[in-house]
C-alpha cells in the first residue's frame, strides 16, 4: 500500500508538472481560476490518501459553485494561497522531474547510446570510454531514486500547506459546519417537541371524548334494554353522545389543522393566514400585499406556523385583546410582521415553540426574530425567500 501511494504521489507531480504551463496561463483569469485549481488540489490529496473535505457538492457544475465561491471570503484565504503554492510548486516539480528523470534515463542506457556512437551528456559528466558509461548506470538508478525521493517530497509540501490553509483560514467554512450542528440538534429537538405535543392534544382531546361516547352509548344500550318506556333518558344520553362525538370531530380537526392546514395548500399563504385570523379568539388587523403564488410550499408552511406560533403565544400570555399582522409577499422573498401592545418580555428559549419555529425558517434560508422589551409590547419578524436555497 505505501509503494501504491508514493507511485500516485510521483505520478501526480508529473501531471502537474505538465500542466504547470496551463497554470500559468491561468494566473491571467485569476482569481477565477483559484477555486478550480483549490479544488482539483484538495481531489488530489484525497486520491494520495489524505482526508479532505470536498467544498463542491457533487450535485453541482464548475460554473454553478464557482460563482458563489468568488463571492465567499473562504476564496481569498483558502484557495488563492492554495493556488499560488500550486503554481510555484509545479514549477518546482518541472524541473526536478525533467532534468532529474532525463538525467536518469541519459546515465541507465549511456552504454546504449555510445554502442550507437553518441556520448550521452548529464550536466559537467560526458563519458569518455565504455567503462565509463558502464559506470554511469548505476549513477543514474541512484539520480532516478533521488528525484522519485524529490518529488515525493514535494507532494507532502504541497499536502502539508492545503491542510495548514484549510485549518487556519477558513473559519467562516467551520462557522458554517457549527451552525449546521447546531441547527440539527435544535431541529431534533423541536420534532421532539411537536411530536410530544400532537400526542398530548390526541391524549387530552379527541381520545377523552370518544371515550365519553363510548360510555354514554353503553349507558343508552343498558337504558333501552332495562326500561324500553323511559325515552326521555334515552333522548337525553344520546344528545350527550352526540355532542361528545362532534367535539371529538372539532378537536380532530384542531389537530389535523395544526399539523398542515388545508387552505394553505387549497388556497395559498394569504388565504391561509386570512383563515387563521378569523379563527384567532383575538381581534387581528390584517394587512396583506403582493401575490403568494411564488412562494414555494415549505417557505408558506414555516411563515404559517410562526403566525399562528405568535397569535396562540399573544391570547396567552400577552394580555390583551388585539394583534396585528402585516404580510408582505414578492416573487423574491416574503415578510410578516405580527404585533402586540401586550405586557412584552417574551424571549426564545430552547425548547420552545418559537424556538423550533426560528429553526424551520432558518431550514428555508430565512429567519426569525423577536422584540420584546417589558412593558413594551412583542413584535415577531420572520422573513425567507420564495424558493428555499436548497
Amino acid at each position: 500500500m505505501a509503494q501504491i501511494r508514493i507511485a500516485r504521489r510521483v505520478l501526480t507531480e508529473c501531471i502537474a508538472a505538465m500542466a504547470f504551463p496551463i497554470l500559468l496561463l491561468s494566473i491571467l483569469v485569476a482569481p477565477v481560476s483559484a477555486p478550480v485549481v483549490a479544488e482539483t488540489d484538495r481531489s488530489r490529496a484525497r486520491w494520495c490518501g489524505v482526508e479532505t473535505m470536498p467544498l463542491k457538492p457533487s450535485d453541482h457544475s464548475w460554473a454553478q459553485w464557482v460563482g458563489p465561491r468568488l463571492r465567499s471570503r473562504s476564496m481569498w484565504r483558502t484557495d488563492l494561497p492554495v493556488f499560488v503554492t500550486a503554481v510555484l510548486l509545479s514549477a518546482l516539480s518541472l524541473l526536478v522531474a525533467f532534468f532529474g528523470f532525463i538525467g536518469a534515463a541519459a546515465l541507465v542506457f549511456s552504454p546504449v547510446f555510445w554502442l550507437f556512437g553518441v556520448a550521452a551528456q548529464v550536466g559537467p559528466f560526458t563519458p569518455e570510454s565504455v567503462r565509463e558509461t558502464l559506470l554511469a548506470m548505476p549513477a543514474g538508478i541512484v539520480l532516478g531514486a533521488v528525484t522519485t525521493t524529490v518529488l515525493t517530497g514535494t507532494s507532502f509540501l504541497r499536502d502539508l500547506l492545503l491542510r495548514t490553509f484549510s485549518r487556519s483560514r477558513d473559519p467562516d467554512l467551520l462557522a458554517k459546519l457549527e451552525e449546521l450542528r447546531t441547527s440539527r440538534a435544535s431541529l431534533t429537538a423541536a420534532f421532539e417537541f411537536e411530536r410530544q405535543r400532537i400526542e398530548r392534544d390526541l391524549h387530552d382531546g379527541a381520545q377523552q371524548e370518544l371515550v365519553a361516547v363510548v360510555m354514554r352509548l353503553g349507558m343508552l344500550e343498558a337504558t333501552a334494554t332495562a326500561a324500553a318506556a323511559d325515552q326521555e333518558r334515552i333522548v337525553r344520553l344520546a344528545r350527550q353522545a352526540q355532542a361528545h362525538a362532534e367535539r371529538a370531530l372539532e378537536r380532530l380537526r384542531d389537530t389535523v389543522r395544526d399539523i398542515h392546514p388545508r387552505e394553505l395548500s387549497d388556497l395559498g399563504l394569504i388565504a391561509a393566514v386570512r383563515e387563521l385570523a378569523a379563527r384567532s379568539p383575538l381581534r387581528v388587523e390584517l394587512n396583506s400585499t403582493g401575490d403568494d403564488a411564488q412562494l414555494s410550499s415549505p417557505t408558506a408552511t414555516a411563515v404559517y406556523f410562526t403566525v399562528s406560533e405568535a397569535l396562540t403565544n399573544i391570547s396567552k400570555h400577552a394580555g390583551v385583546g388585539s394583534a396585528r399582522i402585516d404580510l408582505r409577499c414578492a416573487t423574491t422573498d416574503v415578510h410578516v410582521r405580527v404585533h402586540d401592545d401586550g405586557v412584552g418580555g417574551a424571549r426564545i428559549y430552547a425548547g420552545s415553540g418559537l424556538a423550533g419555529l426560528r429553526e424551520r425558517m432558518r431550514s428555508v434560508g430565512g429567519n426569525l426574530e423577536i422584540l420584546s422589551p417589558p412593558g413594551g409590547g412583542t413584535l415577531v419578524v420572520a422573513s425567507a425567500p420564495s424558493q428555499p436555497p436548497w
